[in-house]
């Protein structure tokens, strides 16, 4: 989750909060990602609101709030960011406001990404799995939205699921391995 560190630069690890921000964007980004593909018939992506808002936006932006006391400005970063995107999602879940307008917003939100992704190559594949898919989501569900091509959506969705389940799996050995002071669940 966190760089090691040594000496003076050493943190306590009860003080990591990257487990608690990689479950919560895994579990949103496996929601939101699940609905925007039509798997589960009679919903719709914006039926994960509630979740995006209290899990994805309140519980990332701790997070991030979190890893920023402890010294990890990427986790603070990325965190706390995610936690502003899925705020201000879900308070627009089903808004009116039109195609160009969502578009826009999932482009610059893929900024952000992209932007995480880019500072987060040498942290390892995990890193890269997560804010990879995710830029890649977000870019596909702009260009999709702009055109409104219903198969670039959920094409989106996919992307985010898996995204989604690369995060929950990178927090699920953090948390395993941590507890059983072993490696566990591989993580290569």
């Amino acid at each position: 989750m966190s760089n090691e560190a040594t000496g003076a630069n050493a943190r306590s690890a009860s003080l990591d909060a990257g487990p608690l921000g990689y479950l919560a964007l895994g579990l949103t980004l496996l929601a939101f990602g699940l609905l925007e593909t039509g798997v589960f018939h009679g919903t719709q992506v914006a039926d994960a609101a509630g979740l995006a808002h209290l899990v994805g936006g309140v519980t990332l932006f701790v997070a991030g709030l979190w890893q920023f006391r402890s010294g990890d400005t990427f986790g603070g970063t990325a965190f706390a960011g995610l936690g502003a995107f899925w705020a201000a999602w879900a308070a627009g879940a089903g808004g009116a406001g039109g195609k160009n307008a969502a578009g826009l917003f999932l482009l610059l939100w893929a900024m952000l990404a992209l932007t995480l992704a880019a500072a987060s190559w040498q942290s390892g594949l995990f890193s890269r799995g997560v804010y990879g898919l995710l830029t890649l989501s977000l870019l596909v569900a702009a260009i999709g939205t702009f055109a409104g091509s219903g198969g670039l959506v959920k094409t989106a969705g996919w992307l985010a699921a898996v995204s989604g389940l690369v995060s929950w799996y990178w927090a699920t050995t953090a948390l395993t391995n941590s507890g059983w002071g072993r490696a566990v669940l591989p993580v290569k």
